[in-house]
């Protein structure tokens, strides 16, 4: 069955809607059977749609268990949002005139059942689940990522390094990699350290994990029992906090917002309940954005000294800045070992290479070692390799300048979009996110609930809540999209927004 545009108007669904189906007159209707869809120019809203539509079926233009066309079909040749025309069939759904089958579509019901409903069963389904079960949803435009556009990402390198690192190493994955990670590497990141990040370190104090997320999960099976105490910011990472939650820790909140830390409240946490360890992302802090200044730096590892509480540094943007360069790390500042330092390449190099680095003094380097030979006995050495080999080139700085430039252009994009609405936010000076604060009036949730099903995907503000809390902010992510989809997904989701 088709659809053709302009056939009939807002005031030809109106009179469907209002007369009795018993002495309704309708047009002829052309051998294809085509719908005459509404002049977009006027308003049309999803009752009239559903009218019309009934009218249709009532007359017998569609037979019981008919498939009806989709909702992408009939919004494209409509030019009607397909929205509208998704709370239209979910209207017809839930009064019994049409079914859904599953990943099918829209069918006419047999004439007996029609059920009434109230107004909010039209509301699509909240999400309700993790912030991996999110990212796994099928999106259109993609904004609850915080990954890099591969495009982005220096990937035709890698076959002539990985060709090289055979050619070195001709018996390589007939060699198992050592738990602690290849030595030459942590020769190579203990160099980088001392130059980039202005701390001394042995490559004996480095562990290469497969991925930030295996750091976490290896400091906390090292120090983490059920009922610690784990001083954490609101918000924080989610994923982190869901780690935590699985060993049973108690979380305390850390405030942060564009003043950094309030220390005060942090040394109170820390002398009334002794937390086993702070977990704090400082540097272009996700989800904020926000960068902890060198100061505040110097006050957190003197109060970990001081109470004897392990500071866990989780740093995966420091090098995705847009102006000046961030402060030193914390580890940089501590000098009573205090500190865990997580260092993650994996962002801006090669997500699939999963190579992050962990830095402790002794004895935490002891015990995350324990912990990493009972997880995968080593990260893979290939994936070391390749990266080691990688990492040591020119074409790496080279990278980083043309990616900063990159994700500056596309977070630019992106506000300039947010300037035709009120939602507030603090410009970041690096990372890969926007940390949005809605208007009162707007709900997150059903914001998401309604963007899911345009295929537009952000990350609520309750999923970085520790108790996931209802919250008035977002996050959307700049930096997977490129200039074009941020503009058409951004466009889309603020038309939701201004309808709901």
């Amino acid at each position: 069955m088709t659809f053709s545009r302009n056939a009939i108007s807002s005031e030809h669904i109106d009179a469907h809607a209002s007369a009795n189906s018993s002495s309704i007159h309708y047009p002829l209707t052309p051998t294809s059977r085509s719908i005459e869809l509404p002049d977009t120019s006027t308003r049309v809203s999803y009752r009239q749609i559903s009218s019309y539509i009934e009218a249709r079926i009532q007359r017998g233009d569609w037979q019981a268990h008919e498939r009806l066309p989709s909702v992408r079909q009939l919004s494209r040749d409509s030019g009607m949002h397909r929205l509208t025309v998704f709370k239209a069939y979910q209207h017809l759904k839930t009064q019994g005139t049409i079914y859904a089958r599953s990943k099918s579509g829209y069918y006419v019901a047999p004439p007996a059942v029609h059920t009434l409903t109230n107004e909010n069963e039209l509301e699509p389904a909240r999400f309700d689940g993790t912030l991996n079960e999110l990212h796994h949803l099928p999106a259109r435009f993609q904004f609850s990522q915080a990954l890099i556009d591969p495009n982005l990402l220096p990937n035709h390198y890698f076959t002539e390094y990985t060709k090289k690192v055979f050619d070195l190493y001709p018996k390589l994955l007939g060699t198992y990699a050592h738990v602690q990670g290849d030595l030459e590497l942590r020769q190579l990141l203990a160099q980088y350290f001392s130059q980039h990040s202005r701390f001394y370190i042995e490559p004996e104090e480095l562990l290469i994990a497969s991925g930030a997320q295996q750091a976490i999960f290896l400091i906390a099976e090292a120090w983490i029992r059920p009922g610690d105490y784990v001083l954490v910011e609101s918000p924080t990472y989610a994923t982190a906090l869901d780690v935590f939650r699985q060993k049973g820790a108690r979380f305390l909140e850390v405030d942060i917002d564009a003043n950094g830390y309030n220390i005060e409240q942090i040394d109170r946490l820390m002398r009334q309940y002794r937390p086993r360890l702070f977990y704090l992302n400082p540097t272009f802090h996700n989800p904020t954005g926000l960068c902890i200044p060198a100061e505040q730096r110097k006050q957190l590892v003197d109060l970990a000294a001081q109470h004897q509480c392990l500071l866990i540094e989780d740093d995966t943007c420091s090098d995705i800045y847009f102006g000046a360069a961030p402060p030193p790390p914390l580890f940089a500042y501590d000098t009573e070992g205090y500190t865990i330092h997580i260092r993650s390449f994996s962002k801006y190099i090669s997500p699939g290479l999963r190579i992050a680095c962990i830095a402790a003094r002794q004895p935490w380097m002891h015990m995350l070692i324990s912990c990493k030979s009972l997880t995968d006995g080593g990260t893979p050495l290939l994936n070391q390799k390749v990266f080691l080999h990688y990492f040591m080139s020119d074409r790496l700085h080279r990278h980083l300048d043309t990616l900063r430039i990159a994700l500056r252009i596309r977070m630019e994009r992106m506000q300039d979009e947010l300037q035709q609405t009120n939602w507030r936010y603090t410009e970041p000076q690096g990372g890969l996110n926007l940390w949005i604060e809605l208007p009162q009036e707007l709900s997150a949730s059903r914001l998401l609930s309604y963007a899911l099903t345009e295929g537009i995907s952000f990350v609520p503000g309750s999923l970085f809540d520790h108790a996931k809390r209802p919250s008035q902010h977002i996050r959307l992510s700049f930096s997977f999209a490129n200039e074009m989809l941020i503009e058409q997904g951004m466009k889309e989701l603020i038309r939701i927004a201004d309808e709901l």
